[in-house]
């Protein structure tokens, strides 16, 4: 299988300082990966990179063959979009004007989005469960209903592959599983491959079906949860002892944290 997104030999960071280093990774069609690893590891510098938002010192990425390098912006766009962690905007938009802006790499310069622009983003707010929002101001919202609307805007791009940086950190853990889980039923209908950054692990495990474990801007451990997720390479690491047993419901690793005065 060719890979959707191949990042080769991968250098790049911050002012003169590699936080990536030498890393290669396959994404490939229909994956729903996991991108996982302790605070600093260079999870969130290398979506930066895959998404150009900081240019490369060493590597290329090429996405269904191509360098992106050489791809426009805007065609990249309507291919690749990215929900970062950052969801502040400086500006007192509508919900729906924040989600119609996942369609300008659609529109010709100085393009109107069009009746189609719009039934495409109710049809994502209906997704996301915002549309009862549409006419409120972002900064109305609570953090995770501003995440929802961020994740609404990614999926009106109607990207073939969807990059995420911690989508569930500002949500409760109903809204967790819901975001999850429309992410899974999204990728599952083979419409959407998932690159996913995850602090949490048994998040991680039950939803993705490769993992890729960082540390010190290299790919520590890639493979299926179960490869990835033992207690030695947790341990390794993360530098805390945990146990690692089956989710009863989902048959993946299941982490357990071990508190000090319980070793």
């Amino acid at each position: 299988m060719s890979a959707l997104l191949k990042i080769d030999n991968l250098s790049g960071g911050y002012y003169k300082e590699d936080i990536i280093r030498g890393l290669s990774l396959d994404i490939n069609p229909g994956d729903f990966l996991g991108i996982i690893g302790p605070n600093g590891c260079g999870k969130t510098t290398l979506l930066r990179l895959i998404t150009r938002v900081l240019n490369l010192r060493q590597g290329d990425i090429f996405y269904k063959g191509r360098n992106i390098a050489q791809m426009e912006l805007k065609e990249f766009c309507r291919s690749v979009a990215f929900v970062s962690q950052d969801i502040a905007t400086g500006f007192s938009f509508t919900v729906m004007e924040l989600v119609l802006m996942g369609r300008i790499p659609h529109l010709r310069r100085l393009q109107f989005e069009t009746k189609k622009d719009i039934e495409i983003a109710r049809e994502k707010m209906v997704l996301t469960d915002i549309l009862q929002l549409r006419d409120k101001r972002i900064d109305e919202l609570s953090a995770g209903e501003r995440q929802r609307v961020v994740i609404a805007r990614a999926l009106a791009q109607e990207p073939e592959l969807l990059l995420l940086d911690e989508p569930t950190a500002h949500l409760d853990i109903g809204h967790q599983v819901q975001v999850l889980d429309l992410l899974k039923k999204l990728n599952r209908s083979g419409s959407l491959t998932i690159a996913m950054i995850l602090h949490d692990l048994n998040l991680a495990s039950a939803y993705s079906n490769r993992i890729a474990l960082l540390d010190q801007g290299k790919i520590f451990k890639e493979g299926s949860p179960e490869e990835v997720l033992t207690y030695q390479n947790i341990e390794r690491v993360y530098k805390t002892i945990v146990l690692v047993n089956n989710n009863p419901v989902t048959g993946k690793p299941n982490v357990v944290l071990v508190p000090e005065d319980k070793r």
